[in-house]
């Protein structure tokens, strides 16, 4: 379990199962109950908090990490891993991060 990895998840209603995107940094996987992910959805508009996923990345067809829906969730909750990000999707998602929360480069 790292940063980057995306992961199915057991999340409760509405969103159910769906795949996210671990976001906590590597060392808190070993201690904390809790992480933060990033939802992964079909509804793709095309705005600076998404980042595009597809088959290359592990996923049944085209999706978007949505950085705006950040969340903290039980560890337990992450049932299969999929897949990690190449270093590329990863800074694409450190750069939407910082555009979601205003933080500047």
């Amino acid at each position: 379990m790292r940063r980057g990895d995306v992961w199915w998840a057991e999340l409760s209603k509405p969103a159910g199962r769906r795949p996210v995107v671990l976001l906590s940094r590597n060392e808190a996987y070993a201690i904390r109950e809790l992480v933060t992910v990033a939802p992964i959805t079909t509804r793709i508009r095309k705005i600076p908090v998404e980042v595009p996923l597809g088959k290359e990345d592990g996923l049944p067809k085209n999706c978007v990490v949505n950085l705006d829906t950040i969340t903290t969730i039980p560890k337990r909750c992450l049932a299969e891993r999929i897949e990690h990000l190449t270093p590329l999707k990863l800074k694409a998602v450190n750069d939407a991060i910082r555009f979601a929360l205003a933080l500047g480069k």
